[in-house]
């Protein structure tokens, strides 16, 4: 069987990608609205792992959205949820595509999709959608991490991933500069995965 999983180069989505390794034909997938070049940062990631790799390039419109969003509201949880559910939408309609996965763990708010949101994609588009770290919380996930992976990590605007946030920051620098980003996005840590530590073929 074959899994389409949702890759930012980060540990969670990278993690997500291992644990269903034993069971499916991993694909890893990158949404690029062409902002930045997050596509390629993502595909040299997958390349170290060892999965194949490619990337989806949906309708910039939803990232417009999402940007009207966001400076509507002031902080970035319903923008970022909304180009999620929006890019698996996007990815479910492709015809070779039966499961997705991502790397949202058991206590993340953002990205999520509600039950309501996931059953309605699964009905409409005839995929399988799975979550492999929804049980993990991150304690657990920073163990398994330890135990598999070389990570770098760092505030956001130092690490460059290939999540929506970056690009979604990215707009918001081209409209209103730096500062704005402050404003709306609070500080957290950001990882981006180097490497295994234990190679494909161990």
């Amino acid at each position: 069987m074959h899994v389409s999983v949702m890759f930012s180069g980060g540990k969670d989505s990278s993690l997500s990608a291992i644990l269903l390794e034993p069971f499916f034909e991993v694909e890893l997938v990158t949404c690029s609205f062409s902002l930045l070049p997050v596509g390629e940062v993502a595909a040299e990631t997958a390349e170290r792992l060892g999965f194949a790799h490619r990337i989806i390039k949906p309708d910039v419109s939803i990232l417009e959205k999402a940007y009207d969003m966001i400076m509507e509201d002031g902080f970035p949880k319903n923008a970022i949820n909304f180009i999620h559910r929006s890019v698996i939408e996007h990815l479910a309609v492709d015809s070779n595509v039966t499961f997705i996965a991502d790397g949202i763990r058991r206590d993340d708010r953002v990205p999520m999709l509600e039950l309501s949101q996931i059953r309605s994609i699964e009905d409409r588009f005839g995929v399988h959608y799975i979550c492999p770290l929804k049980g993990f919380g991150r304690a657990a996930v920073n163990e398994l991490v330890n135990k598999h992976l070389v990570i770098e990590e760092g505030l956001s605007e130092d690490v460059l991933k290939a999540d929506y946030e970056t690009e979604l920051r990215e707009m918001i620098v081209q409209s209103h500069g730096s500062e704005k980003i402050k404003e709306i996005f609070p500080t957290h840590v950001q990882s981006h995965v180097i490497e295994r530590k234990i190679s494909v073929k161990e």
